[in-house]
Formats: structure tokens, C-alpha cells, sequence
């Protein structure tokens, strides 16, 4: 890739993310900011295997910076950048892909297009009406098939053998989760879906990378500069649609101290995870309600200032992964108890999805409220 150059000029305007990427591109965006990528550059196999994701970091990071950058910016998100949806087992296979085309626009309002070819590649010479292309409506499935795929008997089994070692003391904590399959009499349209995510939640960060598609609460790091952030989520409780009703619960829930016990779980490991990163970091002192159109969430930001020289975003998400909120606790306990009784691989689900760039800063979330889509399925 040492033929490479990414070329970073500034857009004047807004300019809308999700259009940009349309049905076959990378997004990674929250209420309206982040980035959007079209084509491919480049892409990088990662390894497998225990501590494939601090080896990925060192992979991700040779392969940026062999992109040769003119950027006009130097802000975190512009020059060369790679997408990632990282998977939750060390074992499953994973890709990174770094755009021909990244569209980005910060929160201050600042936009901007890279685009990575050859010296003389007509890539650079995109113009700003060719990026925001409105698309093809797509007819909508008007049936549709839903199943778990394993027998509610076995999972229920499954959940009865964690609550009996949990009772037992063998862990703290484990989280458990289930495949479920939704099949439609026509192709599910990947545009039609963000668009509705991004409806039904616009605070959420909404990503969508080779077909793994979602809308996530939940934060699992990010660094600019010396600045790193976590904000975790543990405890939950539905919303009624019932203003006075959700009220009512979201205090129970700040005073619920299984709750509170739960979520201080996941506040210590982020916390004594970054400090071996961090001259200084802290939390906030009580949790806060994150409300989301179904359920409510216990959360707590998480921020400090990184060491010198600051470790890149890749080599926090390796340190963090996998959180108490998606796997349990004490870690590698829980994780052997997933893939003794969970039965299948999770894929995507529960791990990383985000960005990051050639100066190592980047966001990462931990991928939930997603599925993975594939033309009817």
C-alpha cells in the first residue's frame, strides 16, 4: 500500500452520513456526527487466537500508516482511517476495511472527504454531489418468519445450570445470549433499517460494516489525543410508554442494589483496566438514567488522561474487551461458561464495532442491538 495517498479537504456544509453511505458502505455515527465510508481501499485479515486484538492493533496500525496522508485537517477521523466490527470470540475470523471514500463531520460542525488512490487516481477529484446520492426506494417484505434457533427447552436449561452455579458461587456474573432468525418474502433493505434505528434512536451510535447493523448505547472507549472516555451501561429496566410509570421505575432502579452492585461491576474493571493506560482517571460519582425507546440503563462516564505516549484506541478496546456487561464476572471463568452453554458462536455480536485512524484515536462501541442481514435473512 505504499503507493497509497489519502487526500483530506475540508466540505463546506452539512452533510448527511447515512446517505453517504448508503446500502453498501461503513457507518459509524451519533446524532448526525461521525463517519461514513464508500469502496475499499484496503483490507486487512486479522489474526485469531488469544490476544488476537492487541495483535490486531499492531496490524491496523502498520497498514495506516503505509497510506502515505495530505491532510488538510489533522483532526482525529481524518487521513486514512479503518472500520472495524470486531467479533466477541478470539477464534472467529475478522476483517478491517479502510474506505476509498470517508466522509466525516465532527460535533463542532467541522466536514470534511478523504480519499485514498494513487498520486494520480481521479478518486480525488470526487465532487460533493456525487457523495449524498439519493437511492433507489426498495420494496418492503410484507411477511415474515421469526424462530429461535435453538429449542426454548435447551435454553431454558441452559439458564437453569447458570443460575446454580452462579448460586454456588462458581462466578459472579455471566451474561447469556440466544440467535434468533427472521426471514422475509423479499430482501431486507440495509438503508430502510438505519433509517429507522436512526429514528427510533437518535442518541445511540449507529454503525452498519459488511452487513452488521445496529444502534448501541453503549460506549466502550474512545481516545483523542491523551483523552480517553468509556461510558458503561449495566442495569436495566423497560419503559411502559407511561411517563409517570417510567419515572417510577427509573428511581427504582437507581436504588435497586442488585442494580447498583451490577453496575458498580463494571465501573471497577473499566476503571483498574485504564489505569494502567492513564496518568489520571475517574469516574462519575453516581450512576445516571440513559433512556432509550424500550428500556432504561444505569450508566456512568468514565474519563481520563492517557500516559505518554498515549496507547492507540485498538490497544484500549484489547485491554477493555470483553466488559461485565456482555460477558460477566470473573472474566475467563464466565467466557468458558458461554461457550460451554451458549452452543453457538456470537459472531459480531457483543464485540467491537468503530473506527480508528492513522494517529491511533478512534471510537469504539460494544456491538449490541444489532443482527446481521443477508439479502432475505
Amino acid at each position: 500500500m505504499t503507493d497509497l495517498v489519502a487526500r483530506t479537504r475540508r466540505l463546506d456544509g452539512p452533510v448527511d452520513l447515512l446517505a453517504v453511505a448508503g446500502r453498501t458502505g461503513l457507518l459509524f455515527e451519533q446524532a448526525g456526527h461521525g463517519l461514513a465510508g464508500r469502496g475499499i481501499a484496503a483490507r486487512v485479515e486479522l489474526p485469531t487466537g488469544p490476544g488476537r486484538l492487541l495483535a490486531a492493533a499492531t496490524v491496523v496500525s502498520d497498514a495506516l500508516a503505509a497510506i502515505e496522508a495530505d491532510d488538510e485537517l489533522r483532526r482525529p477521523g481524518t487521513g486514512p482511517v479503518a472500520f472495524a466490527a470486531l467479533p466477541f470470540a478470539d477464534a472467529t475470523p475478522a476483517t478491517v476495511t479502510v474506505p476509498s471514500v470517508v466522509v466525516g463531520r465532527s460535533d463542532d460542525g467541522v466536514s470534511w472527504v478523504t480519499t485514498i488512490g494513487t498520486v494520480d487516481n481521479p478518486i480525488h477529484d470526487i465532487q460533493r454531489g456525487d457523495l449524498e446520492a439519493p437511492p433507489t426506494p426498495w420494496p418492503a417484505p410484507s411477511s415474515y418468519t421469526v424462530r429461535p434457533v435453538r429449542p426454548p427447552e435447551e435454553w431454558c436449561a441452559a439458564v437453569a445450570e447458570a443460575v446454580s452455579l452462579l448460586r454456588a458461587g462458581a462466578l459472579h456474573k455471566v451474561v447469556l445470549s440466544r440467535e434468533v432468525t427472521v426471514e422475509a418474502d423479499l430482501p431486507f433493505d440495509v438503508l430502510g433499517v438505519l433509517g429507522r434505528l436512526r429514528a427510533s434512536y437518535p442518541s445511540g451510535m449507529l454503525y452498519s460494516i459488511d452487513g452488521f447493523v445496529g444502534a448501541t448505547p453503549e460506549l466502550l472507549v474512545s481516545r483523542f489525543g491523551d483523552v480517553v472516555r468509556s461510558h458503561p451501561h449495566a442495569g436495566t429496566i423497560p419503559r411502559s410508554g407511561d411517563p409517570e410509570v417510567d419515572a417510577r421505575r427509573a428511581a427504582a432502579l437507581l436504588a435497586s442494589p442488585k442494580d447498583r452492585a451490577e453496575h458498580q461491576v463494571a465501573i471497577d474493571m473499566v476503571l483498574d483496566t485504564l489505569l494502567a493506560f492513564t496518568s489520571y482517571v475517574d469516574s462519575e460519582p453516581e450512576p445516571s438514567i440513559v433512556t432509550l425507546a424500550n428500556v432504561q440503563h444505569l450508566a456512568s462516564l468514565v474519563e481520563g488522561r492517557l500516559s505518554s505516549p498515549p496507547a492507540d484506541v485498538l490497544t484500549l478496546v484489547a485491554a477493555l474487551h470483553p466488559t461485565p456487561a456482555i460477558c460477566g464476572f470473573p472474566t475467563e471463568s464466565a467466557r468458558a461458561l458461554i461457550a460451554q452453554l451458549e452452543g453457538y458462536d456470537r459472531g459480531r455480536y457483543s464485540g467491537n464495532v468503530g473506527w480508528v485512524d492513522a494517529a491511533g484515536d478512534g471510537r469504539f462501541a460494544i456491538a449490541l442491538r444489532c443482527a446481521e442481514i443477508d439479502g432475505h435473512r
